[in-house]
């Protein structure tokens, strides 16, 4: 698909340098061995990402993309707190779909969703709109970061297509009715502190075809302020965030306990960034925060009604 027709149904908004986003059409058959130049070992980020490519690479399964080599080892012990194999199994999500993920971030998931749907699927990643004024520094580095691993990793991240998503200014995800799962990942919390989150998850209805599944994953909790400044905590509580869901047309099918922990306290000063992966606070209770472990987490499917 030519960037003009993309523009044309919405599928890349007005992010900047948008001359220098373009559609990745490079199929590979999924068990394809793709032969790598063996001088090229590594590639470094600035988030200290390490890639390691090796002569072949094959990913026949979400297992084997949650495992693979792109990955880095710091990544990859984040599963044993974020279950990706048996949260993208509850959401249904397979090799041959239109998936739309919101916010990837650091692209933990986008590592796993991207080389799983090469083949057969479409991967779109929602990411924040690097045109838009006065917005924190981070989003703009977030997205060209993204654009620069999408760039130096085409065999991984090849297909990937790009929205521009910061609400409440650029919330349009695409055509209507064109996708089969919207995923969001741990991002309700800001929605609903920037009071836009009753318009994203509209936006996720709009985009999603009927019969059509929203995964999402929060952190779980009370919605209170951290008393170190008066900023959020991060969790909200499960009956919130189906509350959204529900007002905008989504019959909840199931929630599940894949991403719970019961040893996370909720009750830190810094809020869920206190846990890892960030560690925020003191470094003398890191290691008790880290036998903590991640957030106890939310996960729920909801579907568009046929």
């Amino acid at each position: 698909m030519a960037i003009e027709q993309i523009e044309k149904i919405g599928y890349i908004g007005n992010i900047a340098n948008i001359e220098n986003i373009r559609t990745r059409n490079h199929k590979f058959k999924r068990g394809l061995k793709a032969g790598v130049l063996l001088g090229f070992s590594a590639i470094l980020f600035a988030c200290d990402h390490s890639v390691k490519v090796p002569d072949e690479a094959i990913f026949e399964s979400v297992a084997q993309a949650a495992d693979g080599y792109h990955r880095s080892q710091k990544n990859i012990a984040r599963n044993q707190y974020r279950h990706p194999v048996e949260t993208l199994e509850f959401f249904d999500v397979n090799a041959d779909m239109t998936v739309i993920e919101i916010s990837p971030g650091t692209l933990w998931y986008t590592e796993i969703l991207a080389p799983y749907l090469k083949d057969e699927g479409r991967l779109i990643a929602a990411a924040y709109d690097a045109s838009l004024e006065n917005k924190p520094p981070y989003q703009a580095r977030l997205t060209k970061e993204m654009l620069e691993r999408f760039d130096a990793e085409p065999l991984i991240f090849g297909g990937v297509e790009v929205v521009a998503f910061t609400p409440p200014e650029s919330l349009l995800l695409g055509e209507n009715n064109s996708v089969d799962r919207v995923l969001t990942f741990r991002n309700t919390h800001g929605w609903v502190r920037s009071e836009s989150a009753a318009q994203v998850f509209q936006s996720f209805y709009n985009v999603l075809k009927p019969g059509g599944v929203l995964g999402v994953v929060q952190h779980r909790g009370e919605n209170r302020l951290v008393p170190t400044g008066n900023k959020i905590s991060g969790y909200l509580p499960e009956s919130l965030v189906i509350a959204l869901a529900v007002d905008a047309g989504f019959i909840l099918e199931a929630t599940s306990e894949i991403n719970a922990n019961a040893k996370d306290t909720k009750d830190y000063e810094e809020g869920v960034w206190t846990l890892p992966p960030v560690l925020r606070g003191s470094k003398l209770l890191h290691k008790q925060y880290q036998a903590i472990g991640e957030s106890d987490r939310m996960t729920l499917k909801f579907r568009k009604a046929l």
